[in-house]
């Protein structure tokens, strides 16, 4: 279903819900994103010259996100020590903003999927690598023992009095569903499917002129567009401004809405 749920994504994102030539499908995705992901290092996806995704998986609608080594973030850099070299080569980028799209799926179907933006969901990189650095060098202050340089919190080697016993130190991050975060700006609506999007304003208004009047002229039964405010991830006191877009609908129209937006 994983794997499943990020081809969903693919489609949504290069328009090509319905096309069943694989050739074709290729050509499109080759046109319209960068990178498409390796099993053990971020991003799953990067459009051309766009943003980045990461897409997350839950068969419970509430349950938390495992991002295993790989803290929140709230955009994604190409000087992160987590992404390959490939990915950083793919196209010309420094910095992408991050589109966290999670799913609540059954073995079968797609529930509800959340889009939301790292800086409207995450705490900016300091707050998380002062954590990862603190623990990291806590554990080199050990005596008498051999550490090794890694990617992870800390790698001990020879650890027996033999010199066959290695430790791998690694962080397990996780972070709370934006069902749950974002719970007093949509409440679930029992419709068989809910995709819900928030796109901080500022992002909103950096899109074309003409996607925008697109969505905004859009009058399907289920669809809505608001001016709301979310607390900032780095102040709760402070507000954001953002645009809440919703597709509320039954699932026999699921597949043509999502592909029109």
């Amino acid at each position: 279903m994983g794997e499943a749920l990020e081809s969903y994504i693919k489609d949504a994102f290069a328009g090509t819900f319905g096309i069943t030539d694989e050739l074709q499908k290729m050509q499109t995705f080759n046109q319209k994103f960068s990178w498409l992901g390796s099993q053990n290092n971020p991003p799953d996806i990067m459009i051309k010259g766009g943003d980045a995704i990461e897409v997350k998986k839950t068969q419970s609608a509430n349950t938390s996100l495992a991002l295993n080594s790989s803290y929140p973030k709230t955009d994604l850099r190409q000087t992160s020590p987590m992404i390959t070299k490939e990915c950083k080569e793919c196209e010309n980028w420094t910095v992408k903003d991050l589109i966290y799209c999670v799913g609540h799926t059954t073995d079968t179907n797609i529930k509800s999927l959340w889009m939301v933006y790292g800086n409207s969901y995450a705490a900016k990189h300091e707050t998380y690598q002062r954590i990862k650095t603190t623990i990291s060098d806590g554990i080199k202050t050990i005596p008498d023992v051999v550490f090794a340089d890694t990617k992870e919190l800390g790698r001990v080697n020879q650890v027996d009095p033999l010199g066959i016993t290695n430790l791998r130190i690694r962080g397990m991050w996780q972070i709370e569903n934006p069902r749950k975060v974002f719970n007093y700006l949509h409440e679930p609506t029992g419709k068989d499917f809910e995709l819900v999007c928030i796109i901080p304003t500022d992002k909103y208004n950096s899109f074309p002129n003409e996607s925008r009047i697109k969505l905004e002229g859009m009058s399907e039964i289920g669809f809505s567009i608001e001016n709301k405010q979310l607390k900032d991830p780095n102040n709760p006191a402070k507000l954001m401004d953002c645009k809440l877009i919703k597709l509320c609908v039954s699932a026999n129209v699921t597949n043509t809405k999502v592909s029109a937006i």
